[in-house]
C-alpha cells in the first residue's frame, strides 16, 4: 500500500478496525495524514492541501501507541496497532496496515510525535481534546531526521557478551554452528539435544521472508521439504498462536514413523527491520497425539531475519534444538543430529526459491498463504454472510455523516450511535482462554506431618517473620550461587553513550552507577499493587522516619496473570539530588519527560537460545513501550511498570516465565541523555537475578499482616 513520508509529514492508506452490531470486526479504508502533531482522516486521497479532513486528532504527550500484531478477518490479514489516551483508556483508536513494514513506520512516527510533544519542557502537559480540523493549533514541524536517531540504539547490542556459537561446517551455502558448551551448566538440553543453527543470505526483503515463514498454506511445500500439513490450533493474540505441523516421511530415515509438532509460535519486529520468530513445544487440549504420528519435542527453535544491503537482502538464522523421540535411546545421538541438520537445510531451499522467482516477485497467495490456516468458525462465517451489501452501504453512509461537535480518538472511528463499537475481551478473559496450551497441573497431595515441618523450616530460611517487610522479601547473594536471589550486576557489561555520542554515535563501557541496589521483592497478589514504597514498615519508610538524606528510586515490574507477580527493585543514594542533574531532572520532571528518558538494557547471561533471542540485548525506552505510573514521595520515586499493557512484552514475559528456574537475568537502568550537557550517560543501577522461582514469591497479604 502506497505511503509517503517527507519532512514533518507522513501519509498513506490505512484501515479503521471496527466492530459491527454482532461484535464481528471489519475494516474501512481511509487515507491518513500525519502532519506536525495532527492526525487527519479522509475518505479519499485529498486533491489539495486546503481540503478539510473527515476527522482529525491531536497527537499529544498523553497518546500511547501499541503494536497489536497480526489479525485476520474477512479472509484478509492486517497488521494492527492501537492509539489510546493514557488518561482515558476508553478513548482509543485501532488501525490496520496491509504489511508489517508499513505498520512499523506509522507506529514509530506516531511515537516520535508524542515524544516530541512531551520532551520539550517539564511543564505539566495534559490531554488536549481531539477536535475538528478547524480548531487544531499548528505547531512547529517535526524533525524526522532527529526523531529517527531515537531508534539507532535498536540496531546494535548494548551488552558486552561472549558468543554462544561455534562454527563446525558449511553445507549447501549455509554456515552451520553448534551451541558452545557451558562448563557451569548441567542442563540435559545442552548435552543430549544441542542447539544447531544454520545461517545464510537470501535475495529478498526481511518482510517477504518473514511472511513466507509464517505461511502454513499449501505454498509452503514449494520450499519446505519437511512440511506435509499445518494449521493454527488457537490464536492467542496478534503476536502469539499455537500451531500444529505434520512432517513428511520422505526425508526421515528408513523405517522411522512420521513426526508432528504442536508449537507455541511468537513473533515480533525489531526497530531496525529485523524479524524474529520463536517456537517451542507445548501441550494443548485441542490437539492431542494423533494415530500414525510420533510427537517430537522442539525444546528451542525459530528464525531471525536481519536486513542486509540496504534491505534488498537479508541474513537468515534458523536454529533448532529438538528431541525426535527416538525409541533406541541406547544408540548414539548421531541420527538425531543428522536429522536436525537436514531440517535446517530448508533455508537453502528457500534461498534457491527466492533466487528463481526474482526476489520479492511472488504470487500474492504465496505471501498471504497464512490466511488459509487461520481457523474461522462456521458460526462466524454464517454471521458474516448474513450482512448484505445494502446494510454495509447504509452503515458506511451513517458513519461518514458530518461531525459538528469536537471529537476524540473515538471520533476518528467514524462511528454513529447506531453502529457502535463492541468492547474488546478483557485481558483476564483472554488469559483464561489461553490456558489450554499449558499442561494440566496435577493437584499436590497432602503433605505428611514431617514434610510440613520441613517445608516450614524451608520457608523460614527465606522469610523470617521479622524480615517480612517491603524491600527484603528476596534475599541477596553476592556469590550468585543460591537460587532465587539477587545481586548487583557488573556495570562494565553494559554500553552507554559517551561524551561525543552526538558526533560519533559511540558507546562506552559503564564504569559505575549513580545509585546502589539495597533491596528487592518477589511478590504475588490477586490485585495490581502500586506505590509499594509508601507502605509502612518497608525499607523506604524506615529511612524516611530517620530523616536522613537517603533518596530511593523504586522499580516495580508488574506481570499480569491469574495471580499477578511483582518484581520490585530498590535503589538508594545518599548524595543530594542537586549534585546529580540528570537524576534530579528525571525525579522532578513530568510523566511525559520521564517516559522519554527512562531506559532498560536487558541481558540473559545464562539460558536457552529461545529465551536469549526473545529478550535481546538492546536498550529500550520503557515509557514508550509500556504503561508506567509514577508515584512521587518525600524521599522516593516509584515506577510501576505494567508489562500487560503491551502485547509484545506480554508474549516475551510469558515465554520467559516458563524457563525462569534455569535463567540468570541481568538488567541495567539509566536515564537517556539527549543533549550535549547531559553526556556522558551514567547507569542508574544494575541487577542480577539468579534462577528465580515463582513458587517462592511472597504473598502481599503476608507482609501487610505482619
Amino acid at each position: 500500500m502506497d505511503m509517503e513520508k517527507s519532512h514533518g509529514r507522513m501519509e498513506g492508506w490505512l484501515y479503521l478496525i471496527r466492530s459491527n452490531r454482532f461484535g464481528l470486526q471489519y475494516a474501512r479504508k481511509r487515507y491518513f495524514i500525519l502532519e506536525q502533531s495532527c492526525l487527519k482522516s479522509f475518505k479519499s486521497q485529498p486533491s489539495s492541501v486546503s481540503e478539510e479532513p473527515l476527522r482529525s486528532a491531536v497527537i499529544d504527550s498523553c497518546i500511547r501507541v501499541t503494536d497489536n500484531g497480526r489479525e485476520s478477518f474477512s479472509r484478509k490479514v492486517f497488521f494492527i496497532f492501537s492509539l489510546y489516551n493514557a488518561s482515558n483508556h476508553n478513548d482509543c483508536l485501532k488501525l490496520g496496515a496491509s504489511n508489517p513494514e508499513e505498520a512499523a513506520r506509522w507506529i514509530h512516527s506516531l511515537q516520535d510525535v508524542a515524544v516530541e510533544a512531551g520532551s520539550g519542557s517539564n511543564s505539566k502537559r495534559r490531554w488536549q481534546p481531539l477536535n475538528d480540523s478547524k480548531s487544531v493549533t499548528r505547531k512547529h514541524s517535526v524533525d524526522w531526521t532527529s526523531s529517527a536517531n531515537m531508534h539507532v540504539d535498536a540496531m546494535t547490542s548494548d551488552v558486552i557478551a561472549p558468543s554462544q556459537w561455534k562454527i563446525f561446517g558449511c553445507k549447501n551455502g549455509l554456515r552451520l554452528f553448534k551451541e558452545a558448551k557451558d562448563c557451569s551448566s548441567s542442563e540435559r538440553t545442552s548435552s543430549d539435544y544441542p542447539a544447531i543453527m544454520a545461517v545464510g543470505v537470501i535475495e529478498g526483503t526481511c518482510e517477504a521472508v518473514f511472511r513466507t515463514f509464517m505461511s502454513l498454506g499449501l505454498s509452503r511445500s514449494e520450499w519446505d521439504f519437511c512440511f506435509h500439513n499445518g494449521s493454527v490450533v488457537e490464536h492467542l493474540d496478534g503476536h502469539t498462536d499455537i500451531i500444529h505441523i505434520q512432517l513428511c516421511r520422505d526425508w526421515l530415515p528408513w523405517g522411522m514413523s512420521r513426526r508432528d509438532l504442536v508449537l507455541r509460535r511468537y513473533w515480533r519486529r525489531e526497530d531496525d527491520g529485523t524479524y524474529v520468530i520463536l517456537c517451542h513445544s507445548v501441550i494443548h487440549s485441542k490437539c492431542p497425539p494423533q494415530q500414525g504420528y510420533v510427537r517430537a519435542c522442539l525444546l528451542s527453535g525459530g528464525f531471525v531475519m536481519s536486513p542486509l544491503n540496504e534491505g534488498k537482502e537479508c541474513v537468515v538464522k534458523h536454529m533448532l534444538s529438538i528431541d525426535w523421540k527416538l525409541w533406541r535411546t541406547y544408540l548414539p545421538k548421531t541420527p538425531a543430529r543428522s536429522m536436525t541438520i537436514r531440517m535446517l537445510g530448508r533455508v537453502s531451499a528457500l534461498k534457491e526459491l527466492f533466487k528463481a522467482k526474482g526476489g520479492d516477485q511472488f504470487p500474492s497467495e504465496f505471501l498471504t498463504g497464512e490466511v488459509e490456516s487461520i481457523q474461522t468458525s462456521e458460526e462466524q462465517i454464517k454471521q458474516e454472510g448474513d450482512f448484505t451489501q445494502a446494510e454495509e452501504d447504509k452503515m458506511e453512509d451513517a458513519n461518514d455523516a458530518p461531525v459538528s461537535t469536537s471529537s476524540s480518538l473515538i471520533g476518528l472511528n467514524d462511528n454513529s450511535d447506531e453502529f457502535y463499537d463492541f468492547p474488546e475481551p478483557s485481558e483476564e478473559k483472554r488469559d483464561t482462554n489461553s490456558q489450554d496450551e499449558q499442561p494440566q497441573q496435577t493437584p499436590v497431595p497432602a503433605l505428611s506431618t514431617a514434610a510440613n515441618f520441613v517445608k516450614k523450616l524451608h520457608d523460614l530460611t527465606y522469610q523470617k517473620k521479622d524480615q517480612l517487610c517491603y524491600g527484603s522479601t528476596l534475599p541477596k547473594d553476592s556469590t550468585c550461587n543460591m537460587p532465587c536471589t539477587w545481586a548487583a550486576s557488573d556495570p562494565s557489561l553494559f554500553l552507554i553513550r559517551g561524551s561525543n555520542y552526538l558526533e560519533d554515535n559511540q558507546k562506552n563501557k559503564a564504569k559505575g552507577t549513580m545509585m546502589e541496589m539495597v533491596g528487592a521483592d518477589w511478590l504475588q497478589s490477586d490485585t495490581r499493587e502500586d506505590d509499594l514504597a509508601s507502605r509502612p514498615g518497608g525499607i523506604v519508610q524506615k529511612y524516611a522516619a530517620q530523616g536522613g538524606p537517603e533518596f530511593f528510586v523504586v522499580i516495580n515490574i508488574q506481570v499480569p496473570g491469574s495471580t499477578a507477580s511483582n518484581l520490585v527493585l530498590y535503589y538508594m543514594t545518599r548524595t543530594p539530588l542537586k549534585e546529580s542533574p540528570s537524576l534530579e531532572r528525571f525525579v522532578n520532571g513530568d510523566d511525559a519527560f520521564r517516559n522519554s528518558r527512562f531506559k532498560l538494557i536487558p541481558y540473559i547471561s545464562k539460558g536457552s537460545w529461545l529465551v536469549k533471542q526473545s529478550v535481546g540485548k538492546k536498550a529500550c525506552l520503557v515509557g514508550q513501550a509500556l504503561e508506567v505510573n509514577y508515584s512521587r514521595g518525600e524521599n522516593y520515586l516509584e515506577l510501576d511498570i505494567d508489562v500487560g499493557s503491551s502485547t509484545v512484552a506480554r508474549g516475551v514475559v510469558n515465554l520467559v516465565l516458563g524457563y525462569l528456574n534455569n535463567l540468570i537475568v541481568e538488567m541495567a537502568f539509566l536515564i537517556q541523555a539527549n543533549t550535549q550537557d547531559e553526556l556522558p550517560e551514567s547507569l542508574l543501577g544494575t541487577c542480577r537475578l539468579n534462577h528465580m522461582d515463582t513458587a517462592k514469591s511472597v504473598p502481599v497479604d503476608s507482609i501487610n499482616n505482619t
